[in-house]
């Protein structure tokens, strides 16, 4: 058996006749028929159900197909590398990315990976919500956070680092909170888009998890418009980093309770499990991952 021998079983899969599959693949059909008995012999099982009137897989057999297929696929993509540098990649690539990344640098390395491979175009999307990839026809979607569905694959892309800040104003007028338990007489204002921690505002401190239930007066999934209240003087925000970075850099926002370490949570490329990665998903991927790396600065 090899892998010349599981692309003749996926023809015949795909087409449903070996006489179809044996011209697509270029040789007589006694010799495919010969050659998937071979491959049924040397696994000791049947993978197809041959009548006069259809062809049907065996349970072995649609359990072989999967991985046939991805077989098939790797070696037409290997295939395709070594010429795509005189014919480029091309093709259509749906993916779905969170709005603070997407609006801070996804947008623009986007584009400039269009620009690079003119053929290829990439249908993106700006959602917060969790994307079921399967169901809504993406290929990626870029997320923070834990993935919890082990049915996707989840590349790790850079590691963000969250915040706790206000506006030199706010300070002015309510005093700095020194540890996190004086945040429970400040108006902290509640960032809803996680799946826990809203009002539970978690640190660590000297090895040890501290937790401190929050409120004030706006909760909203939107960093952008939690950004805006805190550098209007409204309030204290725990936020990803790269949201507030700049505003940090300016002066317009302070960093505080800077002796606790706020969250991390890691930025991840996720795609379905069972689809086998193309080359050009694989490329956005790394280019995604770059355009990260040269802003770690926010992260």
């Amino acid at each position: 058996m090899n892998a010349s021998d599981l692309t003749l079983f996926a023809y015949v899969a795909d087409t449903g006749s070996f006489n179809k599959a044996a011209e697509v693949a270029g040789i007589s059909t006694p010799s495919l028929s010969k050659k998937i008995s071979k491959l049924e012999k040397s696994l000791g099982a049947q993978l197809i159900h041959r009548t006069t009137r259809r062809l049907s897989l065996t349970e072995a057999g649609e359990s072989l197909y999967v991985h046939a297929k991805n077989i098939e696929e790797q070696v037409n993509d290997a295939v395709a590398s070594v010429s795509n540098a005189s014919r480029g990649l091309s093709g259509t690539i749906k993916m779905s990315v969170p709005t603070i990344s997407g609006e801070l640098l996804l947008s623009e390395a986007i584009a400039e990976f269009c620009h690079q491979h003119p053929d290829i175009s990439v249908d993106m999307r700006l959602d917060n919500g969790f994307a079921n990839l399967i169901e809504e026809g993406l290929d990626l979607a870029i997320r923070t956070g834990i993935l919890e569905d082990s049915s996707l694959i989840a590349k790790p892309l850079i590691q963000s680092n969250w915040i706790v800040c206000c506006s030199p104003d706010y300070i002015n007028k309510y005093g700095e909170p020194e540890t996190p338990d004086d945040l429970k007489t400040h108006n902290c204002l509640a960032y809803t888009y996680q799946a826990k921690g809203s009002y539970d505002w978690r640190f660590t401190h000297q090895g040890e998890e501290l937790t401190v239930r929050i409120s004030g007066s706006i909760a909203t999934n939107n960093a952008q418009a939690l950004r805006k209240a805190a550098l209007a003087g409204f309030g204290i925000v725990y936020v990803p980093r790269c949201c507030v970075y700049e505003d940090l850099v300016a002066g317009k926002l302070t960093a505080i309770l800077t002796d606790y370490q706020p969250r991390q949570l890691g930025v991840y490329a996720i795609y379905p499990y069972s689809k086998y990665l193309p080359q050009k998903l694989r490329l956005l991927i790394e280019h995604i991952k770059q355009a990260y790396l040269d802003k770690q600065d926010y992260f």
